[in-house]
């Protein structure tokens, strides 16, 4: 179950992903250098400046 994950997120992420290996995607999507802070009882997941796969993740959660 947790390659079919993979790989559907992959496919959702870009077609470079939805191609590649699943140790690719955990390095590039799922291990992600992120900084989470609380904030007016809220999460936020604070991501790398220039980090290349942005767009990709963007992609995957469906956000702007």
């Amino acid at each position: 179950m947790a390659f079919n994950a993979i790989r559907a997120a992959g496919a959702l992420a870009s077609a470079f992903h939805a191609r590649a290996i699943s140790g690719t995607i955990r390095a590039q999507l799922i291990a992600v250098p992120a900084r989470i802070a609380c904030s007016a009882r809220r999460l936020r997941l604070h991501l790398p400046r220039d980090w290349p796969w942005q767009t990709a993740w963007n992609q995957l959660f469906g956000t702007p």
